[in-house]
């Protein structure tokens, strides 16, 4: 059992929406949680870091990517209870979102695939319904300027 699961806090995540243009970037996971599943690039934050700078480290790592001002877009609670009803995991998810500023995506660190998806191809990508929400939160946010 790792430190994660059945945890005394909740575990603090960055996760980072980009736009380039319509298009979303995407990254399928190549290692656990969730591997093989397509998901929003993101990570653990580090002790001593700000969220803005994790955002900007995990994007990078990840995809190769570098974006322009980040905008808090939506923070999301990820608790999963076992069949006793304990929290067995409980993430927090601090996602912001961006445009593409730089960079050519490609997958890195443990992402095994990026994709720039287009809005109408976001169903064959079986994203949940939080990522679902949060990118069509952060195109309102990119829309209006923030």
């Amino acid at each position: 059992m790792s430190a994660r699961e059945y945890p005394d806090r909740p575990w603090i995540g960055i996760g980072c929406i980009v736009l380039r243009g319509a298009d979303v970037l995407l990254v399928r996971r190549g290692k656990p949680p969730r591997i093989g599943s397509w998901s929003l690039p993101g990570g653990a934050q580090h002790v001593g870091e700000t969220a803005e700078a994790a955002a900007r480290r995990e994007l990078l790592e990840e995809t190769g990517i570098e974006v322009g001002p980040l905008l808090l877009c939506e923070v999301v609670d990820a608790i999963t209870r076992d069949e006793a009803g304990s929290v067995r995991f409980h993430y927090t998810i601090v996602d912001f979102c961006a445009r593409w500023a730089a960079g050519e995506a490609r997958a890195a660190d443990d992402v095994d695939a990026v994709a720039w998806a287009a809005p109408e191809a976001l169903p064959g990508y079986v994203l949940t319904p939080e990522a679902l929400r949060v990118i069509a939160r952060a195109r309102e946010l990119l829309a209006s300027g923030g």
